[in-house]
């Protein structure tokens, strides 16, 4: 096995300190992200009332919610390849100011397939990621990498975001003028960063042919990312789309009340990656996303357990216990689970700047896709349970087990160390 050199591992060089110029490219690029996604997040909120207006069931909800995000997830790779080629302020600029059309078009549909049609194209704006990621972590050396992407991760505090912003300007105005503001949105986030931003220091490390490009997707290093990062981003998605009419329906909210309350679980999900990132730094990844995936076990084990009435026949008579999780149980529960989830985000982009730094465009790509087909994935497979078994907890249950397999992998392939797994295949 032909080992790369010293300079081949580390990839393009970094600075050795961090200077204005690169707070700026990471300032820009998280704003960008942000706002990209708060746009590729919409349909959780306007799908509820598009839900009434439409007449669709549970599946068809969550169809409609996550056809975005299937594009978002598909796109990563090809994007993620391209900023390694041509770097991330060329790819960035572009994708905003292209996808800023299909957005604007969302405002005129009226049928659930035209919906779903725009809805992959509108979706591209979560492929940003790919982007960001790699193309802000040429500006940091490698100690301050797990930081740098943790910050860019925050920009999923766009979910929250969405969540409070969008059901205020449908309430004001109509469902109709919010993607019309958001493609507006687009627009000048596009002149913010292009005027932000810099020349991207590692636009062009990639000099042979795509296929050589991609051969690293033969390691098996990639794919166990790909499945931490499937429960971490994609359980987060999924969630973020799915908790505002969970909790209407469960607890009688209105949907601004609800959309409120999902912040919960949206905000820490969001803002506390760059905190995740510094734990990263310091413990390492493998601890932050081996404890992380621990307490979301617990959390979604509390959460999986539906509402119920248990009789206990006792000699003076039966005695009924109610059994449920109260709102600020969910509250909480819910905080703890974005957190951590937070952390796991970070850690897995931690694991791709340590162990590929001269792929990190494709294998950002390619474990940014598993996270994406994640967030699409999930919410079908809520609304088919909960059309199929009428357990609105069911969405919880579903995600536990994912958990389980996450952990009983991590267990197998880092903590006994088992060595098929462990070295890359050439």
């Amino acid at each position: 096995m032909n080992l790369p050199s010293e300079s081949a591992r580390r990839g393009p060089a970094a600075p050795a300190s961090v200077g204005i110029q690169a707070w700026s490219v990471l300032l820009v690029s998280t704003l960008a992200f942000l706002v990209c996604f708060v746009v590729w997040m919409m349909f959780g909120v306007l799908g509820v009332r598009l839900r009434d207006e439409l007449g669709l069931n549970s599946t068809e909800f969550g169809l409609l919610t996550a056809t975005p995000v299937l594009s978002g997830a598909i796109m990563r790779l090809p994007l993620g390849a391209w900023t390694d080629r041509f770097g991330g302020r060329i790819v960035m600029t572009s994708l905003l100011v292209v996808c800023a059309i299909p957005v604007y078009i969302v405002s005129y549909a009226s049928q659930l397939w035209q919906f779903l049609l725009i809805g992959l194209f509108l979706g591209c704006v979560g492929a940003s990621f790919a982007v960001g990621t790699p193309y802000v972590a040429r500006f940091f050396p490698p100690e301050r990498r797990g930081f740098a992407m943790g910050f860019f991760g925050a920009g999923t505090v766009g979910a929250a975001v969405n969540l409070f912003v969008t059901p205020s300007l449908e309430a004001a105005f109509g469902w109709r003028f919010v993607p019309r503001v958001y493609a507006v949105a687009l627009l000048v986030t596009a002149v913010i960063f292009w005027l932000g931003s810099a020349r991207d220091p590692g636009a062009g490390a990639s000099k042979g042919s795509w296929a050589e490009s991609f051969k690293v997707l033969r390691d098996p290093r990639v794919w166990r990312l790909c499945q931490y990062y499937s429960i971490t981003f994609g359980g987060f998605t999924a969630l973020s789309l799915w908790i505002p009419q969970y909790l209407k329906a469960e607890y009688g909210m209105t949907l601004v009340v609800a959309a409120a309350f999902a912040a919960g679980f949206s905000l820490p999900g969001s803002v506390l990656r760059a905190v995740g990132g510094l734990l990263a730094d310091k413990f390492g990844a493998h601890n932050v996303t081996w404890w992380g995936l621990w307490v979301a076990w617990i959390c979604l084990f509390i959460l999986s357990y539906p509402p119920t009435d248990l009789v206990i026949h006792t000699i003076s008579g039966d005695v009924t216990l109610h059994i449920y999780v109260p709102i600020a149980g969910f509250v909480v529960l819910a905080f703890l689970l974005g957190s951590v989830f937070a952390f796991g985000m970070a850690s897995t982009f931690k694991y791709v700047a340590d162990d590929f730094p001269t792929n990190m465009g494709v294998v950002t790509g390619i474990v940014g896709l598993a996270g994406g087909l994640g967030g699409f994935l999930l919410p079908i497979m809520f609304g088919a349970l909960l059309d199929i078994f009428q357990v609105r907890s069911s969405c919880f249950m579903l995600l536990y087990g994912v958990v389980w397999v996450s952990l009983i992998l991590m267990y197998v392939s880092e903590v006994r160390r088992t060595p098929v797994l462990e070295q890359p295949q050439h």
